[in-house]
């Protein structure tokens, strides 16, 4: 059986007696991090009596195949990350879509998350909402992905590193609007924990306002959009154009997804893409 185990996310009790459990009895425990892994057993003052492996981004696919083995001896794998639960942005995916292809049994302990911790404590709506996961580092490639998301009506929670921040939520901004209203939740059940809402804009100079910047792990939660869409001025009409076109569309098909993407009419794109083009 593979069982994807959800650790604290800040607080050690929060851990729930079946995660002190499923660590003691399994024949594998794969963690994330084995050194965080020996000091959650220490505060929660249990031993591991099977064998601790490491299992993470740098080397999940190889030892993949090693656990799926494992499992198909009949063994128990435990699967632990950082903190909150494996597989949400975390190590875990691979492992589960491999041993249900093996016929292995797939269960969890449910526990703390972080996606639906900010989600709980953002005020912002929660009865639809959808995980992005980390947005990309690369400017050029954010700002595709948000123009993608720019119609869309859920909640979105997003993950992202303290340094990024400032400049993760200003791309936001210059996409979906600075009046956008969002929350950054940061050191979510710890000691400092802080949840900051607000415009987009103003979380922005919120963080870069921040004396030595922003700290600690960081959860996005941004409101989805309005049916009202917002205008677009014709060079950035031409820039998503010309972003398409550069990715192999033709300039007929590059034209019908912006329209689709940003809801302006497309004699103004049409106008647009062409202006340039002369």
């Amino acid at each position: 059986m593979l069982i994807l185990a959800a650790t604290p996310i800040g607080q050690v009790t929060d851990a729930s007696p079946r995660l002190a459990e499923v660590l003691t009895t399994a024949d594998v425990v794969a963690a994330e991090d084995t050194r965080r892994l020996k000091r959650l057993v220490g505060e929660l003052g249990i031993e591991i009596g099977g064998r601790i492996v490491s299992y993470f981004e740098g080397n999940e696919q190889h030892r993949t195949g090693e656990l799926v083995q494992v499992l198909k001896d009949g063994g128990t794998v435990v699967v632990v990350t950082d903190a909150g639960m494996p597989s949400d942005s975390d190590p875990g995916y691979r492992l589960v879509v491999a041993a249900i292809a093996a016929g292995v049994r797939v269960t969890s302990v449910p526990g703390p998350s972080a996606v639906l911790t900010a989600l709980a404590v953002s005020g912002l709506p929660v009865d639809r909402f959808c995980f992005e996961g980390f947005l990309p580092r690369k400017a050029g490639e954010r700002k595709r992905r948000l123009t993608d998301n720019l119609r869309e009506q859920r909640t979105m929670v997003f993950f992202e590193s303290p340094h990024r921040t400032e400049a993760t939520l200003r791309a936001t901004a210059d996409v979906w609007g600075s009046d956008r209203a969002a929350a950054v939740c940061r050191e979510l059940t710890k000691t400092y924990e802080e949840v900051k809402r607000g415009g987009l804009l103003e979380l922005a100079d919120w963080a870069a306002a921040e004396e030595h910047g922003v700290r600690g792990e960081v959860t996005l939660v941004v409101a989805g959009a309005d049916d009202e869409q917002r205008s677009y001025e014709p060079e950035e009409l031409r820039a998503l154009v010309a972003d398409l076109e550069a990715k192999g569309q033709s300039r007929r098909d590059a034209i019908a997804a912006v329209v689709d993407i940003t809801g302006a009419r497309k004699k103004e794109v049409y106008a647009a893409a062409h202006d340039q083009s002369r």
